[in-house]
């Protein structure tokens, strides 16, 4: 490969660092080009794929007969219903083929001589700081988004969230926990570090990036309504301005996979038994 259009070999482009928030220095002409068809390649693979599919979905529930309220989307289903084997080799197959973006983002990092993940704070180097500012980060935003989707749904703007329909089989708590963490790894590396380390190299202005990174996450969530897609931008800002004050997404994928856990063990938990809990 030619050293004037690889971006191994543009390594030491300015605004490379660890933990770059965006914003931060401009590649190289031809490295830019580089940037900016793998970003489109990554996106194209894994969030910005879910966001053109989501707003399908979304055209087709505002376009049925009936409120959004009335309609359900389900987040971790079952894939063959009355074969629990069978059932459960699509679930891990699902949630292995969902992380493949995030060996692919890391492999870029790794060919940059960023240091792989380690460059946007994905890592093991500080476990403490990463779970407690998460948990404390996932009793704020899990608190007040669990309150934005009921009264969104109330006035008739989102449909009913349905976390979990699997069969009560004994795969089904790992399974959940085990898909709450593959959405918090995806979406933190992929729409956060990669995203905004990428959109920096590009040239982009921080707040340009920040709202791109929050447009995309709410985009990927319009599945589930007006709600879903605000709630989700309001989060994507907050967590961008954690990752550009921490230098890590190591703390944003705990809160998110901790989040995650809640809703989907809560769910199973508690729908039908509580009132204030909707179901379809």
């Amino acid at each position: 490969m030619q050293s004037d259009t690889s971006p191994v070999a543009d390594a030491d482009v300015p605004g490379q660092g660890r933990g770059s928030g965006g914003g931060a220095g401009v590649a190289e002409e031809p490295c830019r080009r580089v940037l900016r068809s793998e970003t489109l390649i990554v996106l194209a693979l894994s969030l910005g794929a879910s966001a053109v599919s989501a707003v399908i979905s979304f055209v087709g529930s505002v376009t049925k007969p009936g409120g959004l309220k009335d309609q359900a989307a389900t987040l971790n289903g079952s894939h063959a219903p009355g074969r629990p084997w069978l059932d459960l080799a699509w679930q891990l197959f699902g949630i292995a083929t969902a992380l493949v973006p995030v060996v692919l983002v890391a492999h870029l990092l790794l060919r940059e001589r960023a240091g792989g993940l380690s460059a946007i704070g994905f890592d093991r180097r500080r476990p403490f700081f990463d779970l407690s500012r998460g948990t404390a980060l996932a009793a704020v935003i899990g608190g007040s988004g669990l309150l934005l989707y009921l009264g969104a749904r109330a006035a008739g703007f989102n449909l009913t969230v349905v976390p979990e329909a699997l069969p009560d089989v004994w795969w089904k708590i790992p399974v959940l926990i085990a898909s709450a963490v593959q959405n918090a790894v995806l979406e933190e590396v992929i729409v956060v570090g990669y995203l905004l380390r990428r959109l920096g190299q590009l040239g982009w202005a921080p707040m340009a990036a920040l709202a791109a990174s929050a447009v995309l996450r709410g985009s990927y969530h319009l599945y589930q309504g007006i709600g879903g897609f605000f709630g989700n931008m309001v989060m994507g800002v907050i967590f961008v301005l954690l990752y550009r004050r921490w230098g890590r997404v190591g703390p944003l994928v705990a809160a998110h996979a901790l989040i995650d856990i809640v809703a989907f063990l809560g769910y199973a938990l508690l729908a039908g038994r509580v009132g204030w809990l909707p179901t379809p």
